[in-house]
């Protein structure tokens, strides 16, 4: 029993693979049952091709289209051997893609309709074989066919429908709105299979013109569509007169008016009127311009009105026109005319005022460099000078020094030139002027009051007013010979010892004792560089061997000496210096010892 039923199983397989290797098969659609979409007014392929067996031959082709009720409706049909007939409504409408409809059964619709949207069915009947089909449903769909319907909006209306965009197609489009203003949108599906928006708001002259475009979007379209379109709102007018200028005198001419007008739609009708009537005599009113054909007349005056009309509402605009005395226009005009002068000087003079300045700064930096350089040159040549001078200086100071050996009558005056210590200055001019009658009150002495005596044969310092302020000496008080002749004697030495060449601070004097009573005259006897008074100049006390006399002449002489010794030497018979550290030693004949 098991083995009966797996061959009774297996029974249909076996003739549907016998079935396959014994007939054609078909090419395209390979399935049996297939889809396919296309578009209104356009061409459409229903395709069909069947490959036959060896011993196996297509006698006809049929294709049929399915109604609603479930009949067919036969289309066009094609034998081997009577041709091809088209049937009913499709006649014309339809035809095979090839001449050979046994070889490509292809159906092609030209222009397709709505309408030919169902299920189609391609028969094959062949011999030996029989009937073979293959069925294709067919989507026509419908582009969208779309308007926009605008309203025309007025200012200060209530909320209304500013738009309506409508749109037919298969399948049913999509509206919407694209726009910068705000509203609200409504949308409406109709049975016929349509679709309709409405975009409503409340109208301001402010949308006037602004964009409120409607999108259609449907399957068959890349992008969607664009149906521009721009909102109209009216609004009254509103209107203003201006003029060119608002000085107005008698015997003006050209004198004008313009009345300026907005709103929409733009007015079209514009008025004028003068102090509520008729306009004056000699003005021309010539749509929205007052124009005067004559010079203008103190009775001009008055008010003049301008009234602009459009479908929506009226507006009107009022000027006050005051014409004056000429003299008085000019008066203002010549003020006029000073205001711009007075700003234009005052331009000008800033102008001048800051070249001037820069003038100045730019000759002022040129002085200046010029006498930098002025003073730089002069600096040059003072340096240049002074060097000179200098030099100079020193070669007479070479030549005074030189010649104090030479000529001891001119040793005095070289050596005043040379001295550079106060001291040695007024030592220097105290030895050169005889200021006392004998050189024991210089070198020696001690100062006494003046009219007395040191001692017995001394002098006494005092002033000669009669000898041109020179210091001079009492007459001796005593008639002792042997002071006269010392006082000679003292005098003779001095004289030596000036005319021996020695500077004056070499010379050995002897400071004034505090001791002494009496006025000092100081006017003529300068400060001299003495040895400290503690010192003792002369030589060790010894027993005197004639008297007073001989010890003050020891004393003298030993002070010479020591001086001579101290600052000279003797070398082949002549006193020469002796050398030291600061000092500088010229040659009698200006060389460099």
């Amino acid at each position: 029993m098991e083995v009966t039923r797996r061959n009774v199983n297996f029974s249909p397989l076996l003739v549907v693979l016998f079935a396959a290797c014994t007939h054609g098969v078909f090419i395209e659609p390979l399935r049996a049952v297939t889809s396919q979409r296309s578009l209104a007014e356009s061409a459409t392929r229903l395709p069909c091709r069947y490959r036959g067996a060896v011993d196996e031959k297509v006698v006809q082709v049929t294709w049929y289209k399915e109604l609603r009720d479930g009949t067919k409706d036969q289309i066009i049909t094609a034998h081997f051997t009577e041709g091809h007939t088209e049937f009913g409504r499709y006649a014309g409408r339809v035809r095979f893609e090839s001449d050979n409809p046994i070889a490509n059964s292809a159906l092609l619709v030209p222009n397709t309709e709505e309408s030919d949207d169902g299920t189609y069915t391609c028969h094959i009947s062949t011999f030996p074989n029989g009937n073979f089909e293959r069925r294709i449903t067919l989507t026509v769909w419908v582009l969208p066919i779309s308007s926009l319907e605008p309203a025309v909006l007025v200012e200060g209306q209530s909320f209304r429908v500013a738009a309506s965009c409508r749109a037919v197609g298969r399948p049913l489009p999509t509206l919407s709105w694209e726009t910068t203003v705000p509203g609200q949108a409504q949308n409406r599906t109709s049975e016929g299979g349509s679709v309709s928006s409405y975009f409503s708001l409340h109208p301001l002259r402010s949308m006037n013109g602004k964009r409120l475009d409607c999108l259609v979007r449907h399957a068959g379209l890349e992008r969607p569509r664009r149906i521009a379109n721009q909102l109209v709102v009216h609004y009254p007018p509103d209107a203003t007169i201006t003029a060119a200028t608002d000085n107005w005198f008698s015997g003006l001419d050209q004198a004008a008016l313009t009345c300026n007008a907005g709103g929409f739609p733009a007015p079209q009708n514009i008025s004028w009127t003068w102090r509520g009537g008729a306009l004056p005599d000699g003005v021309t009113a010539s749509g929205a311009r007052l124009t005067f054909d004559r010079g203008l007349r103190l009775d001009d005056s008055g008010l003049y009105q301008c009234a602009v009309r459009n479908e929506v509402g009226v507006a009107k605009a009022d000027y006050l026109m005051t014409v004056t005395a000429s003299f008085l226009a000019e008066k203002s005009q010549r003020k006029e005319l000073l205001a711009s002068d007075s700003s234009t000087l005052i331009i000008i003079i800033g102008a001048s005022a800051a070249a001037a300045v820069l003038v100045m700064a730019v000759v002022v930096l040129l002085l200046v460099r010029h006498h930098r350089r002025r003073n730089k040159k002069l600096e040059r040549q003072l340096s240049v000078k002074m060097e000179e001078v200098n030099t100079l200086t020193r070669q007479a100071s070479f030549r005074r020094l030189n010649s104090v050996g030479s000529d001891p009558r001119a040793q005095s005056e070289d050596y005043a030139l040379l001295r550079s210590d106060s001291r040695m200055k007024t030592s220097q001019v105290s030895l050169e002027r005889p200021i006392y009658k004998g050189s024991q009150s210089t070198l020696g002495g001690r100062w006494a009051p003046l009219g007395g005596s040191e001692g017995p044969g001394r002098p006494v310092a005092w002033h000669d007013e009669s000898d041109n302020g020179r210091v001079g000496v009492t007459d001796l008080e005593t008639d002792d010979p042997r002071g006269r002749a010392n006082s000679y004697r003292k005098s003779s030495n001095m004289s030596l010892v000036l005319d021996s060449g020695l500077p004056s601070s070499l010379l050995p004097l002897k400071v004034p004792s505090d001791d002494v009573v009496g006025p000092r005259d100081t006017s003529d006897v300068g400060e001299i560089s003495v040895p400290p008074p503690e010192e003792n100049w002369c030589p060790p006390p010894a027993p005197p061997a004639g008297g007073p006399e001989d010890e003050e002449d020891g004393c003298e002489s030993y002070q010479l000496s020591q001086a001579l010794t101290n600052h000279f030497y003797y070398s082949n018979g002549v006193l020469r210096p002796r050398p030291h550290a600061n000092a500088i030693l010229l040659h009698p004949h200006g060389q460099v010892i």
